[in-house]
C-alpha cells in the first residue's frame, strides 16, 4: 500500500511520497522535502517528553512547532 502525504506550507498545497522505514513521522517527511532542519526539533521534543508523560503536553508542543515553521493541514493518504 502507497502512502503520500498531502500538506500546506506556506500557502501552497503539496502532495510526497512517504515511507515509514525513513522517517519517524509525517512531520519529520515534509521537512526534509522542504529542506528544514529537523534536529533542533527533535532535541526539543525529547526534552518535553523527559520532562512530562501528558501526551497531550507532547502534541501540543509538535503541533505548535510545525505551525511555525509554515505547515498546515499535514494529512497522510493510503492509496
Amino acid at each position: 500500500m502507497a502512502l503520500t502525504i498531502s500538506y500546506t506550507f506556506k500557502g501552497k498545497q503539496k502532495r510526497i511520497g512517504y515511507a515509514n522505514d525513513k522517517y519517524h513521522d509525517a512531520f519529520e517527511a515534509v521537512a526534509a522535502a522542504e529542506g528544514i532542519d529537523t534536529r533542533d526539533y527533535l532535541a526539543m521534543e525529547q526534552a518535553v517528553r523527559m520532562s512530562t508523560r501528558d501526551k497531550k503536553t507532547i502534541r501540543n508542543f509538535r503541533d505548535n512547532y510545525i505551525r511555525q515553521k509554515g505547515f498546515t493541514d499535514i494529512t497522510v493518504v493510503r492509496d
